[in-house]
């Protein structure tokens, strides 16, 4: 019998963790694995919003796939995936490669959705790699620096407008409370003259979140600076500027900014269009073992899927949470089949979440329980940590880890 070809799709949380688990669960003589990744290095997807802002080296939140798997028995393929031929049971890489699978794991993550909004991917920049927050980085500190170093009086080079609200919004602004009195002083800039706008067409920041929680982040928000345009949503975004207004009604507003910065929502990857499975926003809804529907070989975990709640029969917001979760379970899933046995279900268990604010404060549910200030920015880091025992690497959680 031939030794059967495991491949997997990305190396973000759910692939890395399905990977490290199918390496601990099979023999080298029971499947052959595959890890294809455009980078060599893994990034800590939750932790972008800090070197976004420039609080955190980009660095800090790498790891090199090779310091976590062992090559010895998951091959680390460097391209970038086109699509899936699940007729031929073949992965096409866009340099033209091909890697044949018995097994797929399609865990690529998800991408920037603009929602079609003119001038969007043009103009703004997103949160979305390690390659995309040092762009955001050098161009909020070269702002600055024009701003002094020209004799400028174009405050729009002091304006950084942010599009969304949700947790990478949220965050992204605590981590500009703490590194903008950092630039004031080094380009001797009054505080008063950095402007840092929040637009998100919700009526609150942080949507479908406690509305303990809620007012608490914008409260601390705003007393720390940050102006809100809530019930809004952004019509156009040109270069240096963005036109937004109530979503009902023709009533708008632009404001000049320098640093566009949009936060407001994530789709699947175009890899699954492009492979044929039938999706919305490149989202597919997953069977109950987490194999896409019709396709007995093919597993689907992360950003790419979808798993519905049953208490509101709509699908779970795509976190690092579940997607780790449905890693072990896949790896768990795949281990049966290869040896002959059923799968078993995925049940997801939302075991609370945390948004930081700033390096000392923040907000979050854990347990069932609400958690506001220190206590939140330590339980924040306590989650980022864990990571790194997912992965089963303790050195790295010395060397990397928020302590």
């Amino acid at each position: 019998m031939n030794t059967p070809n495991i491949v997997i799709l990305g190396a973000g949380y759910g692939g890395l963790i399905t990977a490290v688990n199918l390496q601990k669960k099979l023999g080298v003589d029971q499947a052959n694995i595959t890890l294809i990744n455009k980078h060599d290095y893994h990034y800590q997807t939750t932790w972008l919003h800090e070197p976004a802002a420039g609080t955190m080296s980009a660095e800090q939140a790498r790891i090199y796939i090779n310091d976590v798997i062992n090559p010895s028995r998951v091959k680390l393929v460097k391209g970038i995936v086109e699509k899936v031929d699940t007729a031929a049971k073949t992965v096409l890489l866009q340099d033209g490669g091909t890697v044949p699978y018995d097994y797929v794991v399609v865990a690529l993550g998800g991408v920037p959705e603009t929602f079609g909004i003119q001038g969007l991917k043009e103009h703004a920049l997103t949160i979305s790699s390690l390659n995309s927050v040092r762009k955001i980085k050098e161009h909020i500190d070269y702002s600055f620096a024009q701003y002094k170093t020209t004799g400028s009086q174009d405050r729009s080079l002091l304006t950084i407008v942010v599009g969304g609200a949700g947790f990478t919004g949220i965050e992204f602004m605590g981590e500009l409370v703490n590194r903008i009195p950092e630039l004031c002083k080094q380009y001797d800039i009054p505080r008063e003259l950095v402007r840092v706008v929040n637009i998100e067409a919700a009526p609150t920041v942080l949507p479908g979140f406690d509305a303990d929680l809620v007012n608490y982040a914008h409260k601390w928000l705003e007393r720390q600076g940050i102006e809100f345009k809530l019930g809004n949503g952004i019509k156009e975004c040109g270069p240096g500027n963005v036109t937004f207004g109530p979503l009902q009604g023709d009533t708008t507003e632009t404001i000049e900014a320098n640093t566009i910065i949009w936060t407001g929502g994530v789709s699947g990857n175009p890899v699954v269009a492009a492979s044929g499975f039938e999706a919305m926003r490149n989202r597919v809804v997953v069977e109950e073992d987490l194999r896409v529907p019709g396709h007995d070989n093919v597993f689907m975990i992360g950003d790419c899927s979808a798993v519905m709640d049953p208490s509101s029969n709509r699908p779970y917001p795509p976190t690092a949470q579940i997607a780790t979760q449905q890693a072990h379970k896949v790896a768990e899933n795949i281990a049966a089949l290869i040896a002959g046995r059923q799968t078993s279900t995925f049940t997801y268990e939302n075991k609370g979440t945390v948004a930081s604010l700033g390096h000392k404060d923040g907000i979050g549910t854990v347990f069932g329980k609400k958690i506001y200030g220190r206590n939140a920015a330590f339980m924040k880091k306590v989650i980022d940590n864990k990571h790194f025992f997912e992965l089963k690497k303790i050195g790295l959680a010395i060397k990397k880890g928020k302590f």
